[in-house]
C-alpha cells in the first residue's frame, strides 16, 4: 500500500487501562496498512501507560507520549491532534474506551480519495448495543457541507458528534493550533461545522466503529444540566448564518430562542432548576443574547392564574411543554474505573 495516504490514528487516553488493549488491537487489525499511531497518556495512575508501550515496543508505527500535567478532556484531545504527521494524509481518532471494525480505514479513505470535495467521512455506529449516526439514507454517499449543516441545525440527521466516528482529511485538521474549542462543551460537533463551511460531507453505509457506553463524569454532568441545549443554541448563532439565507436566519433564530426559553419555562419545575437556570443564563450571555426575565416570564405567565387555582395540573401542562429535548447525544468521556459490562466485540 505504499501509493496510499498516510493515516494518523491518535488516542488520548487517561486512566483507561481496562480498555486500552483492545482498541489498539483494533488497528493493528486494520485492514488498511499505511497508519501511524500516537498514543497520549494524560497524566494516567493505573497502568494505560504501561499497556502503550508494551504494544510500541511491538510495532514501530506505534508511539507514545505523555503530557507533562492533566489536562481536561478538549485539551487532551487536542494535544494528541498536534501529534498528526505533516506527511498525513487523513487523521483517525478512537478514544481508548472505543474501537475500530477492521474495514474502518480502508472504506473511509477509499470514500474520500474517491471525492477530493470532502473534508470529513462518518458511518454508522455501533453504540453501546444499537446503532446510531444513521440519519442519511442510501446512498448518501457524498452530502454538500452548507446544505447538511443547515439540516442539522434544523433539527435534522445526527451523523456525527463523537470524533471517533469520523474520519477528517489531515490538512483541516493541522491548520488550527487547536482542532477543538475548548470554551465550547460540544467542540466536536463545533469542528465539524467549521470543516463543513469549505467542505463536503462523506457517508459509508457500513458500521465501522463501536463507542461503549457508560455512565462517566461528563456524560453526567451535560444530562443534568442539559448542556446539549446551549450547545445547539451556540452552535446555530455561530454557524446557521453561513448556511441560510438572511431571511431564513433571522426567522429560525427568533423560533431556536423560543424554543429554549420555553425549555428553560420547563426547567423551572424541574430538579436542580436553579443550577440549570444559571448555567443556561451564563450559555445564552456567551452566545451573544443575556438571558431576559421577560421572555421566561411570557411563557410561564400564561399559566399563571390557573395555576394559583390548579397547581398539580399546571405542572403536567409545564412537563408537556413543546420545545423539550428527551434526550441526551453522548459526549467524551475519560473512561470510568468501573463501567458496566458490553457485549463481546464481534469478530473483526
Amino acid at each position: 500500500m505504499a501509493d496510499s495516504p498516510l493515516v494518523s490514528v491518535v488516542t488520548p487516553v487517561h486512566n483507561g487501562e481496562a480498555f486500552l488493549s483492545e482498541c489498539i488491537e483494533s488497528v493493528l487489525a486494520q485492514s488498511y496498512d499505511n497508519w501511524e499511531y500516537t498514543i497520549v497518556n494524560n497524566c494516567s495512575t493505573d497502568g494505560s501507560l504501561a499497556v502503550a508501550e508494551r504494544y510500541a515496543k511491538k510495532d514501530s508505527r506505534i508511539r507514545v507520549l505523555s503530557t507533562d500535567r492533566l489536562l481536561d478532556v478538549m485539551g487532551s484531545q487536542n494535544t494528541a491532534f498536534r501529534q498528526v504527521s505533516p506527511k498525513a494524509g487523513y487523521c483517525k481518532m478512537v478514544h481508548a474506551d472505543d474501537w475500530l471494525f477492521r474495514d474502518c480505514l480502508r472504506q473511509m479513505v477509499d470514500l474520500a480519495e474517491a471525492h477530493p470535495t470532502v473534508g470529513i467521512v462518518g458511518a454508522y455506529r455501533l453504540d453501546g448495543v444499537r446503532v446510531d449516526l444513521d440519519g442519511l439514507p442510501y446512498p448518501s454517499t457524498v452530502v454538500p457541507g452548507r446544505e447538511l449543516s443547515r439540516a442539522m441545525l434544523l433539527g435534522g440527521p445526527r451523523v456525527f458528534g463523537s470524533a471517533s466516528a469520523l474520519l477528517y482529511r489531515a490538512e483541516y485538521v493541522r491548520r488550527r493550533p487547536a482542532f477543538f474549542d475548548e470554551s465550547d462543551f460540544h467542540a466536536d460537533v463545533a469542528a465539524c461545522y467549521e470543516i463543513l463551511r469549505e467542505a463536503d460531507f462523506g457517508f459509508v453505509h457500513e458500521v465501522l466503529t463501536f463507542t461503549r457506553t457508560h455512565p462517566g463524569e461528563q456524560s453526567g454532568y451535560a444530562g443534568r444540566l442539559k448542556t446539549y441545549f446551549a450547545g445547539r443554541f451556540r452552535h446555530f448563532v455561530k454557524f446557521g448564518s453561513g448556511c441560510m439565507e438572511a431571511r431564513e436566519y433571522e426567522t429560525r433564530l427568533q423560533q431556536a430562542l423560543a424554543h429554549y426559553y420555553r425549555f428553560l419555562a420547563k426547567s423551572l419545575v424541574s430538579p436542580g432548576s436553579r443550577e440549570v437556570l444559571a448555567y443556561h443564563r451564563s450559555a445564552l450571555d456567551q452566545a451573544g443574547y443575556p438571558f431576559s426575565w421577560k421572555k421566561l416570564l411570557a411563557v410561564v405567565l400564561p399559566y399563571w392564574g390557573y395555576a394559583m387555582k390548579h397547581p398539580a395540573e399546571t405542572l403536567r401542562l409545564l412537563l408537556r411543554l413543546p420545545g423539550t429535548v428527551e434526550a441526551s447525544p453522548r459526549v467524551p468521556s475519560v473512561p470510568q474505573a468501573a463501567p458496566p459490562t458490553t457485549p463481546a466485540r464481534p469478530d473483526a
